[in-house]
């Protein structure tokens, strides 16, 4: 593709991402300084049609960039915006905006409300399963005389709660001494460690106190090993709103139905290079009811090991150059935050 076509596919994709209207030579030859004729400018944007690098979806109408155009316009057209400093304040004041509960769940949190708020976009946030984690913290207490509310805390931010009923009322100082021998016995574990084997064995340091350990061990084992894919959160579901092609009912439903589904949301979130930005336009997604959105995802770590993936989902005419600064300062800021939780120094 010679300077020319590539001048004239930037400038209608920046158009179409802007004002999200199929786009006419007049319109480029008007606003952008070329320096050749409408005519000429049409005779380009029939090739690029050909090429596959724009649509028309009338005889009549302007073009608009199919997946294949967005693509050249990621890979080798655009520069990533700057933040302005007030963005990168507003991220770093946000990422931490409730200290009464884990950490990193807090941290990861306010990371996709910030996401979400700044790109106007539907943000998503998966969680590394439990399974990949080791446990940070774990409490026992007693809700009712034979009812113990477990809370266990692991080093990636997930939150597991579930109740235990036991058979006679709970002890509190036994249910004390056990909640101090399971942290001193477990925090830092490995959870692909802790087998059905490994629990039954903890009995040994824990003698006297069986008849609650035997209570606890199959919902320690069920909560932690079991069935677990990794939490999923959203944040911004209505901000296709801001997009008035999404004013159609049926397109509407569909978005809302891709970003409600955690199914769908699971297979997004797995795919990509874990090890750095990834996007996906349009066809080039595998969940059918996401070939109309683009997907931009990156994954957070802590020293070398990946703890979640986060990233945006939005029609394909999303402003690629800010979205993807911002995942990037975003996805930075959360490294570092859980980097000085585990490293203080």
């Amino acid at each position: 593709m010679d300077e020319r076509k590539i001048k004239i596919l930037q400038a209608i994709i920046n158009d179409y991402i802007t004002y999200g209207e199929p786009v006419g030579s007049r319109t480029i030859s008007k606003k952008y300084d070329l320096g050749i004729s409408s005519a000429t400018i049409r005779n380009e944007m029939a090739d690029l049609e050909e090429m596959g690098f724009l649509e028309q979806l009338h005889s009549s109408s302007g073009r608009r960039p199919s997946d294949k155009g967005y693509r050249l316009y990621v890979d080798r057209l655009m520069t990533p915006s700057r933040l302005t400093e007030e963005e990168h304040e507003t991220i770093r004041h946000d990422l931490i905006k409730d200290t009464s509960i884990s950490e990193i769940d807090s941290i990861i949190k306010g990371a996709i409300d910030v996401l979400s708020n700044i790109t106007r976009l539907t943000s998503v946030v998966k969680v590394a399963p439990v399974k990949k984690s080791s446990i940070k913290y774990i409490k026992l207490l007693a809700i009712e005389k034979h009812i113990i509310l477990s809370t266990i805390i692991t080093d990636n931010g997930n939150i597991k709660n579930n109740t235990i009923r036991v058979t006679n009322p709970v002890d509190d100082n036994k249910l004390v001494k056990v909640n101090n021998a399971l942290n001193r016995l477990l925090v830092g574990i490995s959870i692909e460690q802790i087998t059905l084997d490994f629990l039954v064995n903890l009995k040994n340091e824990l003698v006297g106190y069986e008849e609650i350990f035997d209570c606890i061990i199959p919902v320690l084992h069920e909560t932690l090993v079991l069935g677990d894919y990794g939490e999923i959160y959203t944040k911004g579901a209505t901000n296709i709103f801001n997009y008035p092609e999404y004013n159609n009912i049926d397109k509407a439903k569909a978005f809302l139905g891709l970003v409600n589904n955690e199914e769908n949301l699971n297979e997004i979130l797995s795919k990509g290079n874990k090890e750095s930005l990834f996007i996906s336009i349009g066809e080039e997604n595998f969940v059918e009811c996401a070939k109309e959105c683009s997907i931009i995802t990156a994954s957070y770590s802590c020293n070398g090991r990946i703890m979640g993936t986060i990233g945006v989902i939005g029609p394909t005419r999303i402003h690629y150059d800010k979205v993807i600064a911002v995942l990037d300062t975003v996805v930075n800021e959360i490294n570092d935050k859980i980097s000085s939780i585990y490293d203080p120094e």
